[in-house]
């Protein structure tokens, strides 16, 4: 017997998620109820210039109560198609934008408890096109040489999931078709 969504209740709504209560029938028959936090999706970029250079943010996370470095990222907008929301989202958060976009991976965040869905893109081809960052977004820009970001990655200095799965994608990608410097 599958698992069957009975309904579902809005117990929230705020301006980057929901949450809401799931009603389930399991598989042995018996219901429960879950808590599901709804996104509309996300998308990581792994910024790379001609030199295997990375671009990376370091911004202040609330979740982590201090500053993270990070790869560029962003909430798409309701129906948003995930390479548009990345060609903005590079540009708000490094200055740079890509003359090519590649899909590399895509998976969900947290599913025991959302349903965030994020896409992954390499970005080259990099040039200056800065948009304006977000009001509530104060970031610094770092620019970190491929092999040296991913000693961090392996060496525990970098501590964001979408960051350390988004390397690893791309060191295969850029390994696979000889990008690496």
């Amino acid at each position: 017997m599958p698992f069957e969504h009975l309904h579902s209740e809005l117990v929230y709504e705020g301006h980057a998620f929901t949450v809401r209560h799931e009603f389930v029938r399991l598989p042995d028959g018996n219901q429960k109820r879950y808590d599901l936090v709804g996104h509309n999706g996300s998308v990581t970029l792994v910024p790379v210039n001609d030199k295997s250079e990375i671009y990376f943010v370091r911004q202040y996370r609330i979740g982590a109560k201090r500053h993270l470095l990070e790869l560029p990222a962003g909430v798409l907008e309701t129906g948003e198609d995930p390479a548009t929301g990345a060609a903005r989202e590079v540009r708000e958060e490094t200055g740079m934008a890509a003359s090519q976009l590649t899909k590399i991976g895509e998976f969900f965040m947290a599913p025991g408890y959302s349903d965030e869905f994020l896409t992954i893109f390499l970005a080259t081809g990099l040039y200056p096109s800065p948009l304006d960052a977000d009001p509530d977004e104060f970031l610094e820009v770092e620019v970190i040489p491929f092999k040296q970001a991913m000693a961090m990655a392996e060496g525990g200095e970098i501590h964001d999931g979408k960051t350390l799965a988004a390397l690893l994608l791309a060191r295969s990608h850029l390994e696979k078709f000889g990008k690496l410097k």
